[in-house]
C-alpha cells in the first residue's frame, strides 16, 4: 500500500459561519444527538432530509429548546449551504408574502436540511464550549473556581468573548479530539452496541462520508487542486487507503479514522497562514506613517470559494476605502482597529469586527454573517443575512436583515436602526449575494441570555426617529444608483422629511432677510466659525483629515473644502452625514 501523500484539513466556513459565537445548549453533547441520529433512521419524513416541522418536533420536545432558538440553528445551517442566488431571492420573496404566523409556520414548513449533516452541524455548535470536559460530561465538576461569585450569565459572556469561529489552530484540534464521535453520528444505528458504542467491523457508506465533506476537505498533493472530502477519497490509490471495501461498497470506519488522523493537518487558507504570508491589499487614501502597525492581508490569490480572507489589524486613525474584486465573496475580519472609517463596498461573504474602538464600519452586502464582538463606540452599516452581537458597547448598528438580528450575552448600549446609506452599485451587490429588501427584520432582535435565565432587555435600544440621519458616502463611483433604494421605514421617513422642511424655512428666513454684501460676509463668516467649531466638538475633523491625499498639508483641509462651502448648505443639518458631502469635495473610492 501506498504511503499517505494526501492532504485533509477543516473547511473554515462550517466553524466560522456556522457556529454560533455563544456557547450551545447542554443537550447538544453526543448522548443527545446519539439519540437523535437513531430516532431520525427510524421515522418516516425524517432521512435522508429533516424537515423543519419534524426538527422542531425534536428540538422543542426531546431537547427543550424554545422554538424560535430551534429556528435560529436551522435557518443558520440553510445558511451555510451553498444555494443559488435565484433560490435564496425566491425564499426571501415567500416569506415577505407571509402575514400571520400561520403563514409564516406553512412556508417555514416546507424548507429541509440534509439529516447527517445537520447532525454533525449540531454537534459542531461544542466547538465554543467552555471546556472539553464540559462538552463531554455537561456541567463541571465543582471546584473552588466554580463556587466563585461568577453568575451564569457572566460564564456566558467570557464564553462570547473568546469564541474561537476564526482560531483555526482550534478547529484542527476539535476535529482531531472529536472525530470518533462525529464518524459515530453518520453510521447506521445497527452498528452500534447495545451501550452505544461502534463495533470493531462498522462502516461508513459513500453517502455518509459525502456528509463529512462539511467538515472536510482536502488535496492528493499540497498546491494541487482542492476537492471536498468524499471527492477526494473516491481516487485510487487513497479509495483503497481509505479502507474502501469494492466487495460491500463502504468505507472500514476503523481503517477510515486512521486515515484521516494520519492526514489531518491546519487549513493552508485559514487565518493563521494568511496572518503569515498573506499578500498585501493595496488601499486608497492612506498616510505614510499611519499604518506602520497596521496588517491588511489577503489570500484570495491563491484560496478557493469559500476560503477567501481579508485580515484588517490595527488601522488606526485613518479612512480606507475599498471596491474591488480581489473582496468580492471574501471572509473579513477587522481586529482591533481604532478611531478609524472604513468603508468596503463590495459583495461579502462574511464580516467579523473584533475588538474594535470608535470606528465606522460600512460594508457592501454580506451573503451570510456580520459578527460584532467585543466593540467599543463602533457605528456599522450593513445589510447581511444575519447580523450577530455579543459582549459589546455603545455600539450602533444600522441594518438590513432578513433574520432576526441575535443579541448574545454582556451587550451594554446598543443601538438598532434601519439601514441609511448608498452607493451606486448598491443593488447589484445585493442581487449577486441573493440579499432581497424584505422581509427586513432589523427591529425585531432575538436576545440570547445563559441558558435556564431570562435574557437581559435593558442591553439594546431602538433608534429614536428624532435622531436618525441619513448617511452620505463620500466617493465617486460608477452606478445606477443615486438614492436608497427601497423606502425607510415611515416614522424615519417623517423625520428625514421634517428636518428638509425646517432646512427649507431656515433658508427662506435667509434670503428674506436681505442682507447686504457686507452683512452677508460677516454672516457668512460666523457660520463657518460655527462650523469648524463642530467639527472639532464631534470629531469629524479627523474624518475630514483622513480624507485627503497625503500630499495636501491636514492643517489646512477644512479650509480647502469650506472655500466654496455656501452659506445655505453650511447650515444644513450633518449630525450624521460626513462633513465632506457639504464641502464640494468627492474622494474616488479605489
Amino acid at each position: 500500500m501506498e504511503k499517505h501523500t494526501a492532504c485533509v484539513w477543516p473547511r473554515l466556513e462550517p466553524f466560522l459561519i456556522g457556529v454560533l459565537p455563544v456557547a450551545p445548549p447542554s443537550k447538544f453533547s453526543l448522548h443527545y444527538l446519539r439519540k437523535m441520529a437513531c430516532y431520525v433512521r427510524s421515522r418516516d419524513g425524517c432521512f435522508p432530509r429533516l424537515g423543519w416541522h419534524m426538527w422542531r418536533h425534536i428540538a422543542c420536545g426531546k431537547l427543550q429548546l424554545a422554538e424560535e432558538l430551534a429556528w435560529v440553528y436551522f435557518e443558520t445551517f440553510d445558511l451555510l449551504m451553498p444555494h443559488s442566488v435565484e433560490r435564496r431571492l425566491e425564499w426571501a420573496e415567500a416569506l415577505s408574502q407571509c402575514h400571520t404566523p400561520k403563514e409564516l409556520d406553512r412556508q417555514r414548513g416546507k424548507l429541509s436540511v440534509d439529516t447527517l449533516q445537520f447532525l454533525l452541524f449540531l454537534y459542531l455548535q461544542q466547538l465554543n464550549r467552555i471546556s472539553l470536559r464540559t462538552s463531554l460530561i455537561g456541567e463541571e465538576w465543582p471546584s473552588p473556581r466554580s463556587r466563585s461569585p461568577s453568575s451564569s450569565s457572566e460564564r456566558e459572556t467570557k464564553i462570547s468573548s473568546q469564541n474561537k469561529n476564526w482560531d483555526d489552530q482550534a478547529h484542527l484540534a476539535f476535529i482531531h479530539t472529536h472525530l470518533p464521535e462525529l464518524l459515530e453520528l453518520l453510521v447506521e444505528p445497527g452498528q452500534l452496541s447495545v451501550s452505544g458504542q461502534i463495533l470493531r467491523d462498522s462502516h461508513l457508506t459513500p453517502e455518509a462520508l459525502e456528509s463529512l465533506s462539511l467538515l472536510l476537505e482536502g488535496s492528493a498533493n499540497p498546491g494541487r487542486t482542492v476537492h471536498p472530502i468524499h471527492k477526494l477519497l473516491s481516487r485510487a490509490p487513497l479509495q483503497a487507503q481509505a479502507g474502501f471495501s469494492k466487495l460491500n461498497r463502504a468505507y472500514s470506519l476503523q481503517q477510515l479514522q486512521g486515515f484521516l488522523r494520519k492526514t489531518l493537518c491546519l487549513n493552508p487558507f485559514g487565518i493563521s497562514i494568511c496572518s503569515q504570508s498573506g499578500k498585501k491589499l493595496a488601499w486608497a487614501l492612506q498616510v505614510e506613517g499611519v499604518l506602520k502597525k497596521a496588517k491588511i492581508l489577503r489570500n484570495s490569490h491563491t484560496a478557493p470559494q469559500g476560503s477567501r480572507l481579508v485580515l484588517m489589524s490595527q488601522v488606526c486613525k485613518q479612512t480606507l476605502a475599498k471596491d474591488s474584486e480581489k473582496l468580492n465573496n471574501a471572509n473579513v475580519k477587522l481586529h482591533r482597529c481604532s478611531d478609524a472609517f472604513i468603508y468596503l463596498l463590495s459583495p461579502l461573504r462574511s464580516v467579523t469586527l473584533d475588538k474594535c474602538r470608535n470606528t465606522t464600519v460600512v460594508l457592501g452586502p454580506v451573503g451570510t454573517s456580520v459578527h460584532i464582538q467585543s466593540c467599543e463606540s463602533v457605528r456599522v452599516v450593513c445589510a447581511a443575512g444575519r447580523l450577530t452581537v455579543g459582549t459589546s458597547f455603545q455600539c450602533t448598528i444600522h441594518t438590513l436583515t432578513p433574520t432576526r438580528p441575535l443579541l448574545l450575552p454582556g451587550n451594554v448600549s446598543l443601538t438598532l436602526g434601519p439601514f441609511h446609506t448608498y452607493y451606486p452599485t448598491l443593488e447589484d451587490h445585493m442581487a449577486s449575494v441573493g440579499l432581497a429588501v424584505v422581509p427586513n427584520l432589523w427591529d425585531q432582535p432575538l436576545l440570547f441570555g445563559a441558558e435556564g435565565s431570562a435574557p437581559d432587555t435593558s442591553g439594546y435600544r431602538i433608534l429614536p426617529p428624532s435622531e436618525f440621519y441619513p448617511l452620505v458616502i463620500p466617493f465617486q463611483m460608477e452606478g445606477d444608483n443615486c438614492e436608497i433604494p427601497w423606502s425607510l421605514p415611515e416614522e424615519y421617513q417623517k423625520a428625514v422629511e421634517s428636518r428638509e422642511q425646517t432646512v427649507q424655512e431656515w433658508q427662506k428666513t435667509v434670503k428674506d432677510t436681505h442682507l447686504n454684501k457686507v452683512q452677508r460676509r460677516q454672516f457668512q463668516a460666523l457660520v463657518e466659525q460655527k462650523f469648524h467649531e463642530w467639527l472639532l466638538e464631534t470629531g469629524q475633523r479627523q474624518e475630514l483629515d483622513s480624507l485627503l491625499p497625503p500630499t495636501l498639508n491636514p492643517s489646512s483641509s477644512v479650509d480647502h473644502w469650506t472655500s466654496s462651502h455656501t452659506l445655505d448648505s453650511a447650515l444644513h443639518p450633518m449630525k450624521d452625514q460626513p462633513p465632506q458631502q457639504a464641502m464640494g469635495r468627492t474622494p474616488t473610492v479605489c
